[in-house]
């Protein structure tokens, strides 16, 4: 849980990690508003801190900066919780959301999980919205995700940046690697945070920072890198997949995770576009010792165990 002076008054952020996304929670006066829920894998550990930090108030209100299962995993679970609270997502993928289309939201390809959840309505980018004591901005933030928005107060330069803008980076760019030019689009929405000025960014993974400006600069960079070799940026959205199943599973024997990945299409649709020269498997084998030597998984004989 992190609190800041920074931050306006009545929003704790619950930040989650890597396989949920951060939580942030309005519990001021008016309404009760939580912004993302978390993989679903950590619903019930994602109900325990609201509710805790609620201390018998209702949540009013649950909005999703984005439909990504890490980002909306809890939902379901919070409504079972709190059956008169709204859900609200960004615009287009309504029907997608009310038909329950798992393919349509990226859930099946990818090979990750998300229980089915119902929405009330949709926020619109250009409006602004109550949270807590204040209004809040929406703006489309297209790149990470199509659909994707971000949140800002003015009055304390506060933003709410999802995945479009980490301490350190940005979400993987998935409609590249659906042969969609999107590169322009994160440019676009880093440009657009820059003009906002924000003092301090929630991001939807890691700390709560306020060096924007720096923060800027290395997303650029990373950017860049991306730009002039969409090969190392299709290697890293597999190793992102990849790794979020290790988090998910914990410790998992390579054959098996190899298996997971040759039967997941997103795996199939990088290695046709990008790798084909290599063997799918080999290929899976690759990036599993890519993530030892990054240190982000440890081998233990015929087992990969999550760091």
């Amino acid at each position: 849980m992190v609190m800041t002076a920074a931050l306006p008054e009545g929003i704790t952020v619950f930040e989650r990690g890597w396989l949920s996304a951060n939580n942030v929670l309005f519990h001021g006066d008016g309404e009760t508003t939580l912004i993302d829920s978390g993989y679903c894998t950590h619903a019930e550990q994602s109900l325990e801190l609201v509710s805790r930090a609620l201390k018998g108030r209702p949540l009013d209100q649950l909005i999703n900066t984005h439909l990504h299962s890490d980002h909306c995993g809890g939902n379901a679970e919070l409504q079972l919780y709190y059956p008169l609270m709204e859900t609200r997502i960004p615009p287009g993928l309504e029907q997608q959301v009310r038909n329950w289309d798992p393919v349509a939201l990226t859930y099946a390809p990818t090979g990750q999980q998300c229980p089915r959840f119902n929405i009330s309505s949709v926020i619109e980018p250009g409006k602004e919205i109550a949270l807590g004591n204040s209004s809040w901005q929406i703006h489309g933030s297209p790149g990470h995700d199509p659909h994707s928005v971000i949140l800002f107060e003015p009055r304390s330069r506060a933003l709410i940046s999802g995945d479009s803008l980490w301490e350190n980076g940005f979400g993987v760019i998935f409609q590249e690697l659906e042969g969609e030019r999107a590169f322009y689009e994160v440019a676009g929405t880093l440009d657009l945070i820059e003009s906002l000025d924000p003092a301090v960014v929630i991001p939807g993974h890691g700390k709560v920072f306020t060096h924007v400006s720096q923060s800027l600069a290395a997303a650029r960079r990373r950017l860049e890198i991306f730009r002039h070799d969409p090969l190392k940026h299709a290697s890293h959205a597999a190793k992102v997949l990849l790794k979020f199943k290790l988090l998910e599973l914990q410790r998992s024997h390579l054959t098996a995770l190899t298996h997971w990945a040759e039967a997941t299409p997103y795996f199939n649709l990088v290695h046709a576009r990008f790798f084909c020269d290599v063997e799918k498997s080999t290929w899976i084998t690759q990036l599993a010792a890519d993530l030892v030597r990054s240190g982000a998984a440890r081998r233990e004989g015929a087992y990969l165990q999550n760091r």
